[in-house]
């Protein structure tokens, strides 16, 4: 009777462990949380907005039923503001490198789900990310107007765009001290391994000798490659794919990247967003090589998925920040250093512009 009642017992757990088995994959279907109609998904605006529309937002509306309804401009305090009221509008939104670091330090976003993103053929310093998706890469270059200087003699660094004499013209740079100092201190002679901490004397010291060359001080990124197709200056610097965008379009610019200071743009998904999982699926999306490719194709700034360049046009990859050739010439802007710094170090640029 005792081994009756253990056999049908053992059937009996059998039976339960194989309907669990089998009913496996309905409970995981079931975890899932509801199609939203739509999810908002915060971003620069202009033209990445309308990149991002063609190669992310309109695969995920195809993938997933999903409107995307997109916002912008980029605002830290705005996300801040949402996260304290816990009123959050955003399912995701872009971040600016510096304020990237602000936000995780504030607790403004919602863990990344490495589980449901794919990070496995991204750099290997960037797979084990935790809260700041890597969404791309730019960088500040220098550019040039290729009629202004003769083949075999032309800027190739930053100590050669300090050198008014040999490459005489007008200067463009940001009006920002971000690239700025860090060029400076490369044109002064500093190795790209040793800009941080920044030494602010010399760099300011240095900057004193190439200001009364600066025609134009630029503050938005349209304005600061205009500026060498307008002549008003010869020489200047740019975000990469401002100069890609005229220069496909048969402009006389030619980008240096030696030297050249990289830069990661991310997204985030607002701490306590209701749709925090729809948001983690496209994260998901956004990191696969082919829509990375397409938006590449489109803007003229890359992903980091080591496979994007498989779906990249191929007169497109020399103008890449990540392409064989360019990548090793540059070095990686220190966020955690500007996080750190950026207010004071930006007083006293607003200073010093101010001195004759």
């Amino acid at each position: 009777m005792l081994k009756l009642r253990w056999m049908t017992a053992s059937v009996c757990a059998v039976l339960a462990v194989s309907t669990a088995l089998f009913a496996a994959p309905d409970a995981f279907a079931q975890a899932e949380p509801p199609k939203p109609a739509q999810i908002v998904v915060n971003d620069s605006g202009g033209a990445m907005q309308n990149a991002m529309r063609s190669a992310f937002y309109n695969e995920f509306e195809k993938r997933y039923g999903i409107k995307v309804v997109n916002t912008s401009p980029v605002d830290l305090g705005k996300l801040q503001a949402m996260v304290k009221s816990n009123n959050i509008e955003w399912a995701v939104t872009e971040i600016g490198g510096q304020d990237a670091i602000l936000a995780e330090r504030s607790n403004l976003f919602e863990p990344l789900d490495l589980k449901i993103i794919d990070l496995s053929r991204y750099p290997k310093h960037l797979q084990d990310r935790k809260f700041v998706f890597p969404k791309g890469v730019y960088s500040t270059v220098m550019g040039y107007r290729s009629d202004a200087f003769k083949e075999g003699n032309r800027p190739k660094s930053w100590a050669d765009f300090w050198d008014t004499k040999k490459f005489p013209g007008p200067r463009t740079m940001q009006n920002a001290p971000v690239d700025n100092l860090e060029f400076a201190l490369l044109a002064d002679g500093v190795a790209a391994d040793k800009l941080y901490p920044i030494d602010l004397d010399r760099a300011f010291k240095k900057l004193d000798q190439i200001k009364k060359d600066v025609a134009v001080w630029w503050t938005t990124g349209a304005q600061s490659a205009q500026v060498l197709i307008d002549k008003e200056a010869v020489l200047g610097t740019a975000w990469n794919g401002r100069y890609y965008v005229l220069i496909d379009q048969g402009a006389p610019i030619t980008i240096e990247w030696n030297q050249g200071a990289m830069k990661e743009s991310s997204f985030g998904i607002p701490k306590g967003a209701k749709d925090a999982y729809w948001g983690q699926k496209f994260l998901a999306l956004v990191s696969e090589a082919k829509a990375q490719g397409i938006y590449a194709n489109i803007i003229g700034y890359p992903g980091l998925n080591l496979d994007a360049t498989k779906f990249t046009d191929a007169k497109l990859i020399p103008f890449l920040p990540t392409s064989l050739e360019n990548f090793p010439k540059q070095w990686w802007t220190d966020l955690a250093w500007w996080a750190d710094n950026g207010p004071a170090v930006t007083e006293q640029w607003s200073r010093w512009m101010l001195q004759k």
